[in-house]
């Protein structure tokens, strides 16, 4: 069988329908999950640790000095010792595994595992990676943290899935964290 030009444009531009299911009609679209704001941390960092050239790309670790979060169900501080381990490629994008520990006000320890990237524009990635301050609207900066606690009392972010979305500033990270309904 042989197509015209018009037939196959005719095909190609047609809407295609949700086949029915044993002759029901076509199923609405899925609703997407809610996200529900949780809380907003902001560490501060050290200078980057330049280790240079490896296989992945550039190796950096940026040391976590310490800081504060907060939200609705949970606030307290970040304790010092952690870090973000980058690997930044050639084009500026950057791959984040960042390791740190929360404290609550009333005392409880959460591990924080937070992997994530981050990229802009190439002239936006030379300035952000050289400390100076961009605007976070021109920068992608997401993360897909995992929270670790023995805490009865936060068992709620060991059950969840939750995204964060970040901000690099000269001295501070802000990361605001949704969990996922």
């Amino acid at each position: 069988m042989r197509l015209t030009l018009l037939a196959l444009v005719a095909l190609l531009t047609t809407p295609l329908a949700t086949p029915a299911v044993h002759g029901q009609a076509p199923a609405a679209a899925p609703t997407p999950p809610r996200l529900v704001f949780a809380f907003e941390l902001r560490a501060q960092v050290g200078p980057p640790m330049e280790l240079g050239q490896v296989p992945a790309g550039r190796r950096r670790i940026v040391p976590i000095l310490g800081g504060t979060f907060e939200g609705p169900m949970i606030r307290g501080k970040v304790l010092a010792g952690g870090a973000d381990w980058q690997i930044v490629r050639a084009d500026g994008f950057t791959e984040l595994d960042t390791r740190y520990t929360i404290e609550t006000d009333a005392g409880s320890k959460v591990y924080v595992q937070n992997p994530g990237m981050r990229h802009a524009a190439p002239a936006i990635m030379e300035k952000l990676l050289a400390g100076q301050m961009v605007d976070p609207s021109q920068v992608y900066f997401r993360t897909m943290p995992k929270f670790e606690t023995s805490a009865p009392e936060l068992q709620w972010m060991t059950r969840a899935i939750f995204v964060g979305i970040g901000e690099r500033q000269p001295s501070d990270v802000i990361i605001r964290f949704w969990r996922l309904e």
